[in-house]
């Protein structure tokens, strides 16, 4: 196979009985943590200790804020608000009074005029404005005699098996603060635990704007492949993925008997060529033909056969190939045929080094062998080498979308479908344009790079999709 997905690994974690509300993932490479959320940091814990946010992670593009309070805290309260000391009612010399059991059941004036038995709490992060979490130990009596007591109403409980007591969620009927509620109930012997019903949300990356799109001068905001039909002969794809939503038009598996063990490599592909949303593609809008023909980085001659012909019956313009192997007589008249046919052969130069023999189907006549550059157009080490290379494309630690997530991709695989997005757009912009032109176009217009004219790192230099774009009919 072509190409190399080097795996981020992604958690995330949740604190348990609620002293802490989440930290913000970010996908900041430095660590720091968003400055737009508020966090708190448990006792006992170094507040200089930042690795909760050091692990980037992109999720699909959902974000769900359950009962917002977007200034992140409650109002302040008469007596209790920011800038003044909280009541206090401790008595000289004694402990704090404990509040006095009604048998007949507390109203909410009377539980409102309970004592606090701790300063009122000034609560950090997103929470339920009118609830408290409560753990107890005993059985229904003493919650009920709970919210009896301190004019609270049960809306649920449940027995937690991490924690080993009863979880409670106690609603505030009557609009005191949960700083509040939390302060009185803080000497009640039967509450072990009194928290805020912190909210946690999904936490959705920015939309991903590929560092090729700069690279290749594609603009993002203006990118399309509408209407261009693509084959992508690769493994097999996540179709479900949120990049992929309404891209992939048909399946063909060319190996029905084999079990399917990862969609990875098909999905990065298929994504930097046509993904939407989070995951932009260079084409979005144009069609994904899928050929499943790879199972563990491999292949047969068969299988691939088998696909290209499946995709020559769907009447596709361009045919992405990401993967490289030994000259076959059946493949090189497979590729001939197909150029013959008006299609766009896209294929991976090959990752196997500067001393490794020509790779196929990229070396063949007619196919647009492409090897890939980083960030800062610097040639890929691991990439083959050759009078065959043809055009360089970004493809060296880009985020794509695998199966379930994303990672980051390397190899000339993934520079590959760079180019057969660029391609794409430029059947947009004008259909008539033949297999013909958009290879010379490709080469008259590429950036130079290395020695001057076509050599064997670079070929003729890296894509530059704009120029080739305005290139003369």
């Amino acid at each position: 196979m072509a190409g190399k997905a080097f795996r981020i690994a992604a958690f995330s974690a949740a604190m348990l009985a609620g002293v802490a509300p989440a930290l913000a993932q970010t996908n900041d490479p430095s660590g720091a943590l968003p400055t737009d959320r508020i966090t708190v940091q448990p006792e006992g814990t170094d507040p200089d200790d930042d690795r909760g946010g050091q692990n980037a992670v992109l999720l699909p593009d959902l974000l769900f804020d359950l009962f917002p309070n977007p200034a992140g805290r409650e109002p302040a309260q008469p007596g209790s608000g920011a800038g003044q000391a909280p009541p206090s009612n401790t008595q000289a010399g004694g402990p704090p009074p404990v509040p006095a059991r009604n048998p007949l059941g507390a109203a909410a004036a009377t539980a409102a005029r309970q004592p606090l038995a701790a300063p009122a709490q000034a609560i950090a992060g997103e929470f339920v404005p009118d609830e408290v979490l409560v753990t107890i130990e005993g059985d229904g009596a003493v919650v009920q005699d709970i919210a009896a007591d301190f004019g609270l109403e049960i809306r649920s409980q449940r027995l937690s098996t991490l924690l080993g007591l009863t979880v409670v969620r106690f609603g505030i009927p009557d609009g005191r603060p949960v700083g509040v509620v939390l302060a009185q109930l803080a000497a009640d012997g039967r509450a072990q635990g009194r928290v805020p019903n912190h909210v946690y949300d999904l936490q959705q990356a920015p939309a991903v704007i590929n560092y090729a799109f700069q690279r290749i001068a594609l603009d993002s905001a203006a990118a399309s492949g509408k209407d261009v039909r693509i084959a992508v002969i690769d493994t097999a794809v996540d179709e479900t993925h949120p990049a992929l939503k309404g891209v992939v038009a048909e399946i063909f598996d060319a190996m029905p008997e084999v079990e399917i063990a990862s969609r990875d490599h098909g999905t990065s592909v298929a994504g930097l060529i046509a993904g939407t949303g989070p995951f932009r593609g260079m084409a979005p809008g144009s069609s994904i033909y899928h050929a499943r023909a790879f199972e563990n980085g491999k292949s047969t001659m068969d299988t691939i056969l088998s696909a290209l012909d499946w995709a020559a019956g769907r009447d596709v313009r361009i045919i992405n190939m990401s993967f490289v192997g030994p000259r076959n007589e059946l493949l090189e008249t497979a590729c001939r045929n197909a150029r013959a046919q008006n299609m766009v052969l896209i294929a991976a130069a090959g990752n196997n080094g500067p001393k490794a023999p020509f790779g196929y189907p990229a070396a063949y006549a007619g196919v647009t062998a492409v090897t890939a550059t980083d960030e800062q157009d610097r040639l890929m080490q691991q990439a083959n080498r050759g009078p065959y290379v043809y055009l360089s494309a970004p493809g060296v630690d880009m985020i794509a979308p695998v199966g379930g997530g994303s990672d980051l991709v390397t190899g000339t695989s993934f520079a590959a479908a760079i180019v057969s997005g660029a391609v794409a757009n430029l059947i947009r912009s004008n259909p008539e344009r033949s297999a013909d032109w958009i290879e010379k176009a490709l080469a008259e217009t590429a950036t130079d790079l290395g020695s001057a004219g076509r050599d064997g790192d670079f070929g003729y230099g890296l894509l530059n999709a704009k120029a080739a774009d305005a290139a003369k009919e």
